[in-house]
């Protein structure tokens, strides 16, 4: 059964984040070219295309890791274009990937507090002499991170490895890491890679539930039940080219895009190293 809800108005929305005619190209190659669409507020917007259509160069851009070779991009109406991923995370705009980058070692409750560190004030020197600020600031962090996991279903497996829980429930972990340090924006990264039927259902509940705590949505997906389902608005992409940008029903139908995605394969897109959710290098497994 669908999980789709009725969607929002959001023409008089604030636009949150905003692609000016970015472009860049690698060795000669335009990866990405004069791209521009807005993400407004409580939006889920859905950014689709073919493997190798340049959707995690976009990503990357997004979130400092490459700089644009051409065009701007704002957050909240300033221009952030190059400014370094822990800045663009701190700025309120995080991000998950399309792999699992779970700390194999740590708890479910551990590798979401760890996603919480930009948010920290206390000094190394308060921990090391256990002062009551750094005991009340910790405490705050794990009764942050215990909201978050009692919102995506995982407060009962908290003190468990994270890696020892079902693929699914590993997804909700790395969202709810990402989501602990309350940004404006998340940008999911294929999150049904991977999933079965059924948790891909689920995960079209999660992904409403986090629109419905107030954070914005961009996906890149390749699971048309989530996209057409969850998405208020998409915008395709080809060769780093918009193609196409509208209603989920309106894409659906578009000539442009059913012939884009004629004689795709089911290859993974490898188009760049990543960065952690709270912007800091993650080495590629």
């Amino acid at each position: 059964m669908s999980t789709a809800a009725a969607r929002p108005d959001l023409t008089q929305a604030e636009v949150l984040l905003e692609l000016d005619g970015i472009g860049i190209s690698f060795g000669g190659l335009r990866a990405v070219d004069d791209l521009s669409f807005k993400v407004r507020q409580g939006e889920i917007l859905g950014l689709i295309g073919p493997n190798g259509a340049g959707k995690t160069t976009v990503f990357n851009m997004i979130t400092g890791v490459y700089k644009p070779g051409d065009g701007r991009i704002r957050w909240h109406g300033k221009e952030v274009t190059g400014l370094a991923p822990h800045r663009i995370a701190k700025a309120g705009i995080r991000r998950t990937f399309q792999t699992i980058r779970l700390f194999p070692d740590m708890t479910v409750l551990e590798n979401v507090v760890a996603g919480e560190h930009l948010l920290m004030t206390q000094r190394w020197w308060q921990g090391l002499l256990n002062t009551p600020a750094q005991r009340r600031e910790e405490n705050a962090v794990v009764e942050r991170a215990m909201a978050v996991l009692q919102q995506l279903d995982l407060a009962d497996v908290a003190r468990e490895i994270a890696v020892s829980l079902p693929y699914g429930a590993q997804r909700r972990v790395e969202m709810a890491r990402t989501l602990v340090s309350s940004p404006e924006l998340i940008i999911l990264d294929e999150p049904a890679a991977g999933l079965n039927e059924l948790e891909s259902e689920e995960l079209n509940k999660t992904i409403f539930g986090i629109r419905d705590a107030g954070v914005t949505v961009l996906l890149v997906e390749h699971d048309m039940s989530v996209v057409m389902n969850v998405t208020d608005n998409i915008v395709v992409i080809n060769f780093g080219k918009k193609i196409a940008e509208g209603k989920p029903e309106e894409i659906r139908a578009d000539p442009l895009v059913i012939e884009a995605y004629l004689g795709q394969d089911d290859d993974d897109e490898d188009e760049a190293p990543d960065t952690a959710a709270d912007g800091t290098q993650v080495a590629a497994p």
